[in-house]
C-alpha cells in the first residue's frame, strides 16, 4: 500500500468556505434512543419500501418494517423498540413528502408500568442478524446481507448498495474506490468515521474486494484531513494487493463520484446512462464501507449513522451518531440548543443541501448534515438577468453552459434545457456559487429534470398501456 497525490485535475469547480474547524475535532457522540422517531420509507434512491406495519403495533429494534419494492430500493428496519403510533406522509430531508412509521420507543415501559398493553416478549440480547465469516461465505451470501442489511450509499445520493456490488453481465470491477473527499462545507462525519472507525472501513474493504472479484483499490482523501490520511495509512499498512491512498487537491466538488474516478484513474464516465461500472469503477462511501463490515460481521444492519451539527447559531457543533429517523430536534437539543435565533437551518451542506422550515423532520440513512447557520451568516438577494460573464461556464465541472439552460428554464423551454443535456448536471451548486447576479440557477436544472424525468415517465406508462391494450387485442383474436 502506499500513498500518492492525484496528478489530475477535472475541469471547472470553485474553492467555498469550508467552515469545518467547528466540529472536526468533535468526536463521534452516541445519542440516546429519543422518545419519537420518524422512520421514512423513502430513505433511498428508488422506490420506498413497502410498509409492513400497522399502527398499534410493536416492534422490536431491528425488526424489519419496510421491504424493498423494487430493484432499485432498499429495505427498512426498525430503528429501536417501540410502539407504532401512526402511518402518514411526513416531510423528509430533501423536501419531498414520503409514508413514515412514527415510532413511539417509551411506549413499552409505558404500557408495563400501567398494565394496559401487552408489549411482544423481548428478544434475547444478541446480533440482529447472524454474524458471517466473510473469508468463508460466498459472494452470494455476502450480497444478500448488503441487502437484508439495509445498506444504501452514505453520501448522499442512497443508490442500494447490493445493486452498485452487482455489475451486470459483461461489466468488470477494475477499481474500487472509497470517497473520503467530504467536500461539503462544514461537514465532517466522513472525516470522524475515518479516524475513529478505519479498521472497520479497512475490513470493509476486504469483504467488498471478495465480491467484486479482487479489484485494485483507491482510497480518495482531500489533502485538507492529513489526520484522515494517516488513520487510513495505519489501517491498510499490511493490506495486500494493488491499494492506494490518493490524496486530491482541495476542490469542490471532489467527492461527485464521476469526477473522483477521474481524478483517481483518470477515467471519464459518459452521459447518462452511463455509470462508473461502464468505466470499471466502483465507488463507495466510506460510511457505506463500514456499515457493510458491521453487517457481515457483526450482524447489526443499516440503524443509525454519524450526522454532523453544525454552523454558528448552534451551541456546540457535534457529530452525531444517532438512530435513523431521530428528529432534527433532537440532534439540536444534543447539541445544546440554539446558540441564538438561525436565519437559516439546511438539511446537508450549503452547496447541495436543502433549506428547510422546520425541525420535525427524521434523519434518513444519507442525512450527512444539519446546519443552523445565523442571520451573518445568510443574506437576501434578488435574482437578476444574466449578464454573460461566463463565471458559470468556467465553474461548471461538467462542462455544460448553465446559463443557456437558466435563461431556457426562464422561458419554460423545457427542450432546449434538454438539448443544453441539463440531465448530465449533477446539481453541486458550482454554477450558482459564482453568479455575481445571484441567479438560480441550480434550481432551474432541478426544476428542468424534474419535467423530463416525468415526460419520460408518462412516455413509459403510456408505452406500457399501449402494448397490454395491443396483448388484449390479439387475445381476443386468437379466442375469436
Amino acid at each position: 500500500m502506499k500513498t500518492v497525490k492525484s496528478q489530475f485535475k477535472f475541469k471547472g469547480g470553485v474553492h467555498p468556505d469550508y467552515n469545518k474547524e467547528l466540529a472536526r475535532n468533535q468526536p463521534i457522540e452516541k445519542l440516546a434512543t429519543p422518545a419519537e422517531l420518524v422512520i421514512s420509507m423513502s430513505q433511498h434512491l428508488g422506490a420506498p419500501a413497502k410498509c409492513l406495519v400497522k399502527v398499534g403495533d410493536f416492534v422490536k429494534r431491528g425488526q424489519l418494517i419496510g421491504e424493498k419494492n423494487g430493484f432499485i430500493s432498499v429495505c427498512v428496519r426498525a430503528s429501536a423498540d417501540g410502539k407504532v403510533k401512526a402511518i402518514e406522509k411526513r416531510l423528509g430531508p430533501a423536501g419531498g413528502m414520503a409514508d413514515a412509521v412514527i415510532l413511539d420507543t417509551t411506549a413499552k415501559e409505558e404500557a408495563l408500568a400501567e398494565g394496559t398493553e401487552t408489549p411482544t416478549p423481548s428478544a434475547p440480547k444478541g446480533p440482529i442478524l447472524p454474524p458471517l465469516d466473510w473469508k468463508t461465505a460466498t459472494k452470494e451470501e455476502l450480497l444478500k446481507r448488503v441487502e437484508e442489511a439495509g445498506i444504501c450509499g452514505m453520501g448522499g445520493a442512497g443508490f442500494p448498495t447490493n445493486v452498485k456490488l452487482s455489475p451486470p453481465p459483461g461489466k468488470r470491477c477494475e477499481y474500487l474506490i472509497l470517497n473520503g473527499a467530504e467536500c461539503e462545507p462544514y461537514l465532517t462525519a466522513d472525516y470522524r468515521v475515518m479516524l475513529e472507525r478505519a479498521p472497520r472501513i479497512r475490513l470493509g474493504v476486504e469483504i467488498m474486494r471478495k465480491i467484486l472479484g479482487m479489484p485494485a483499490v483507491r482510497i480518495a482523501i482531500e489533502a485538507n484531513k492529513p489526520e484522515a490520511i494517516k488513520a487510513m495509512e495505519e489501517a491498510f499498512a499490511d493490506i495486500e494487493g494493488n491499494v492506494e491512498i490518493v490524496v486530491l487537491p482541495v476542490l469542490y466538488p471532489q467527492g461527485s463520484e464521476k469526477h473522483q474516478i477521474y481524478a483517481t484513474v483518470k477515467r471519464i464516465v459518459p452521459e447518462p446512462p452511463a455509470l462508473p461500472i461502464d468505466v470499471g469503477c466502483v465507488v463507495e462511501n466510506v460510511g457505506t464501507v463500514a456499515a457493510i463490515s458491521d453487517a457481515v460481521e457483526l450482524g447489526e444492519p443499516l440503524l443509525e449513522r454519524v450526522t454532523t451539527v453544525s454552523g454558528d447559531a448552534v451551541a456546540t457543533p457535534k457529530n452525531i451518531l444517532a438512530p435513523c429517523g431521530t428528529k432534527y430536534s433532537d440532534l439540536v437539543a444534543f447539541c445544546g440548543g440554539e446558540k441564538i435565533p438561525p436565519a437559516k437551518i439546511i438539511s446537508g451542506g450549503t452547496m447541495m443541501g436543502f433549506a428547510v422550515s422546520t425541525l420535525d423532520i427524521g434523519t434518513t440513512k444519507t442525512t450527512s448534515g444539519l446546519l443552523l447557520l445565523s442571520p451573518s451568516r445568510v443574506f437576501q438577494y434578488s435574482s437578476q438577468a444574466c449578464i454573460n460573464c461566463g463565471r458559470c461556464l468556467r465553474a461548471c465541472p461538467m462542462n455544460l453552459n448553465p446559463a443557456e439552460i437558466s435563461k431556457a428554464m426562464e422561458a419554460d423551454d423545457v427542450k432546449t434545457a434538454e438539448d443544453a443535456h441539463v440531465m448530465t448536471c449533477i446539481e453541486c451548486g458550482a454554477c450558482s456559487f459564482g453568479c455575481p447576479a445571484y441567479r438560480t440557477i441550480t434550481q432551474f436544472c432541478r426544476r428542468a429534470k424534474a419535467s423530463i424525468r416525468a415526460r419520460m415517465a408518462a412516455e413509459r406508462a403510456a408505452a406500457q398501456a399501449a402494448a397490454e391494450k395491443e396483448k388484449q387485442k390479439a387475445e381476443g383474436a386468437k379466442a375469436n
